[in-house]
């Protein structure tokens, strides 16, 4: 990937993450981090209110909350105060690996008051070990960082293949080759864009190719504009619309194991997003992020959300754009609080086709993979444990994105653990980190091995 030539404007004795480049720059950029993950973000509360039996109008109020929240956690962990925000170009949304355990306890009689229970106790204790948690930033070279990084962008390939084939399967035209050719329109017009000279539309890439891709879709027939007027322009959130927060020891056990994974995750999109903006990431950073992500998960049920985590596919975009200033991020966290309150202007990005998303996808979710094989480069391979190490955890990490029902058989918490590539990988990655290399048996001929690989660091 190129590497694009720093403005005249922006002050180079500040990091690429304390960089601010104006209003109008924050606004453009920082929508299009919000369109890039606009469909990730209310996917979960439209699959949990579904599962919970609400009509369209109580879903849109999940959506609309989901939208809120993620704004405010996006600001909190971009902008920060002491100990809360990694204060890095981390975008915050609803996680999707709460999903499974949320619709379990919807299920079993709880309904929504007993998830949100779950979900304000689980953040609390996640709180409490984040001091903890952490600590394990020195379990992570770059024989690690690596496998999970190039994980997160495998991981979220098949989001792209599902938004291409029109994101919905029990749709007609589910898999339509008019889908994948509208898909491929798009990712045509990044490929164009990200060829031109001006390093504005370069960087404006995705969020054109969106735009054009829909305005192609509108007159193809296959974008429907028509409801965007309908409903109300302007709404407060709701307090407990959906009731009192109902406490199950069972609910909340099932969600805590739930919060160890979304902080092992976080752990990594941090410890990602920080290789690529070019800053150091240590045990502190880690933590303030931790915090950040643990406190507005704690909030988000007043409003009627879920648990919140760093989002993947927006690591993609501040890599392929070469844009790593937080306040766009910020910015990006304000314009999804506005769509919480306004929901015309989230009927309306919620028109947008979801090929058009998938076209862009490729890309993005790609770019995070290519950032991962990037630094498993710098690892040295004449050591054969960093070969196991590194063959072995993408090996494995494969496996629930392969087969879904690998894991269908173990016990619940088994399936929550290991249900996502990104947290399998990365525990099998540390796992075997330490056991290569921090035992005492075998830490003296690993030092020796990777003394060159993190000279550079």
């Amino acid at each position: 990937m190129h590497q694009d030539k720093v403005h005249s404007d922006v002050d180079m004795d500040v990091s690429a993450e304390h960089q601010y480049l104006g209003m109008n720059k924050n606004i453009i950029y920082g929508l299009q981090h919000v369109l890039t993950m606009y469909g990730g973000i209310i996917a979960p509360p439209l699959i949990i209110g579904a599962a919970a039996g609400l009509d369209g109008s109580e879903i849109a109020l999940l959506v609309a909350a989901a939208l809120f929240v993620g704004g405010i956690a996006t600001v909190l962990q971009t902008i920060g105060f002491k100990h809360f925000g990694a204060k890095l170009p981390i975008v915050q949304g609803v996680s999707f690996a709460g999903v499974a355990t949320i619709l379990a306890i919807v299920s079993t009689g709880g309904g929504l008051p007993s998830a949100f229970g779950a979900v304000i106790v689980a953040s609390i204790i996640g709180l409490f070990l984040t001091p903890f948690f952490a600590k394990i930033i020195r379990f992570f070279p770059p024989v690690v960082t690596g496998c999970v990084i190039t994980m997160i962008g495998i991981s979220l390939t098949p989001v792209a293949i599902r938004w291409i084939m029109g994101g919905n399967p029990k749709a007609e035209n589910w898999g339509d080759p008019a889908n994948v050719g509208l898909a491929v329109m798009t990712l045509a017009i990044v490929i164009i864009f990200s060829m031109l000279r001006s390093q504005i539309l370069r960087r404006l890439a995705i969020l054109i190719a969106i735009v054009l891709g829909t305005i192609l879709a509108y007159f193809a027939g296959f974008a429907d504009f028509s409801k965007v007027a309908s409903g109300s322009i302007f709404a407060l959130p709701s307090f407990f619309h959906f009731g009192s927060p109902v406490f199950e020891f069972s609910a909340i056990l099932s969600m805590t194991i739930v919060t160890l994974v979304i902080m092992t995750e976080t752990t990594a999109d941090i410890i990602a997003i920080g290789e690529i903006v070019g800053t150091k990431v240590d045990s502190k950073r880690i933590g303030d992020g931790l915090r950040a992500d643990m406190l507005s998960s704690a909030v988000s049920p007043i409003f009627g959300s879920f648990m919140q985590t760093a989002f993947a596919q927006n690591v993609g975009l501040v890599a392929i754009t070469g844009i790593k200033s937080r306040f766009v991020v910020a910015t990006a966290g304000g314009i999804l609080i506005v769509l919480g309150l306004l929901p015309i202007v989230g009927r309306l990005v919620a028109s947008i086709p979801m090929p058009v998303l998938g076209g862009a996808g490729i890309v993005l979710f790609g770019t995070v993979a290519a950032s991962g094989i990037r630094t498993l480069a710098k690892v040295d391979y004449n050591d054969h444990k960093n070969l196991i190490i590194v063959a072995t955890s993408l090996a494995i990490g494969m496996i629930p994105i392969v087969n879904h029902e690998f894991y269908a058989q173990f016990p619940i918490w088994v399936q929550t653990l290991l249900h996502s590539g990104i947290s399998s990988a990365c525990l099998t990655a540390i796992f075997l980190n330490i056991v290569f290399n921090h035992l005492p048996f075998t830490k003296k001929s690993s030092e020796v091995a990777t003394l060159p690989v993190n000279s550079g660091h």
